[in-house]
C-alpha cells in the first residue's frame, strides 16, 4: 500500500498543493478545498457520521470531507491555501502524532486519522486563544498542513518552555503541553498590547509557530481602518 503522497508546493506566499495519487490511492480534504484535477480523480462526498462532522465543526472545518482516489493510473489533484502563507508536508510514520490549530488542516492520506482534541487544562481553553478544542492528527501517511504566513520550527527539550502570543502556535507534538501564563505586571497588562495572557507551550517535542495569524492580520487592518 502507497502511504506517501507525491506532491509539489508552488507558489509562493499563495501556495498550491499539486499531488499526484497513485493508481487506487485516496486523498482527504476539506469540501470546497480542490482548485483542478485529473479527469481519473474520483470524487465522493462524506459525513464520516454525525459525530465526526459536529466534531469538526466545532474546529472550525467543514462538515464533510471530500475524498479523491485516482482510477486506472496516477492522477493530479490540486489545492491552494485559503489565504496567503504557506503548506507544510509532514511524513507520518506512526510514531507520534500532531495537534494543530483551527482551520489549518489541508488534505491527508486516507491511512491519516482526524480527530478533535481537547484542552485539559481550563485556563488555556479559556484564554490561551487557541479555545478547548483543537485538531489531533495519528497514523501512516503524508498531511498536508496551512499555515499563515511562514513557519518557524522549533524542537524543545522536556521541561523547555516558549511563550507564545495569542494564535501564533500553528502546531505541535502531541508530547507537548499547552498552558497559559499572566503577562506580568499592571502596566505591560494595560498598556503593551500583548493582551492578559500568553500561551506557554511545554516540551518534549517540536513546535510549529506561524508569523502572521489571520486573526492578527485583521485585527491589524480593522484598526488602520
Amino acid at each position: 500500500m502507497e502511504y506517501t503522497l507525491k506532491h509539489d508546493i508552488h507558489g509562493g506566499n499563495l501556495p498550491v498543493a499539486v499531488c499526484y495519487p497513485q493508481a487506487g490511492q485516496t486523498v482527504y480534504a476539506e469540501s470546497g478545498a480542490m482548485s483542478w484535477m485529473s479527469p481519473n480523480m474520483q470524487m465522493e462526498t462524506s459525513a464520516g457520521g454525525i459525530g465526526k462532522a459536529f466534531s469538526r465543526m466545532l474546529t472550525s472545518e467543514s462538515m464533510f470531507l471530500n475524498y479523491y482516489t485516482a482510477q486506472g493510473g496516477p492522477g493530479l489533484l490540486a489545492m491552494p491555501t485559503k489565504v496567503p502563507g504557506s503548506i507544510m508536508a509532514i511524513e507520518m510514520d506512526g510514531a507520534r502524532g500532531f495537534i494543530l490549530q483551527k482551520s489549518s488542516f489541508l488534505a491527508a492520506t486516507i491511512d491519516v486519522h482526524h480527530e478533535i482534541y481537547l484542552q485539559k487544562r481550563l485556563g488555556a481553553g479559556f484564554f490561551g486563544g487557541e479555545g478547548f478544542i483543537l485538531q489531533r492528527f495519528t497514523g501512516v501517511g503524508t498531511l498536508l498542513v496551512e499555515i499563515d504566513g511562514s513557519a518557524w520550527n522549533y524542537f524543545l527539550q522536556p521541561g523547555e518552555e516558549m511563550i507564545v502570543d495569542t494564535g501564533y502556535m500553528a502546531m505541535m507534538d502531541d508530547t507537548c503541553t499547552m498552558d497559559i501564563r499572566q503577562v506580568p505586571g499592571l502596566k505591560n497588562k494595560l498598556l503593551g498590547g500583548e493582551g492578559l495572557f500568553n500561551t506557554v507551550i511545554t516540551g518534549p517535542g517540536n513546535v510549529t509557530l506561524q508569523s502572521h495569524p489571520l486573526n492578527a492580520m485583521a485585527a491589524r487592518l480593522a484598526f488602520k481602518a
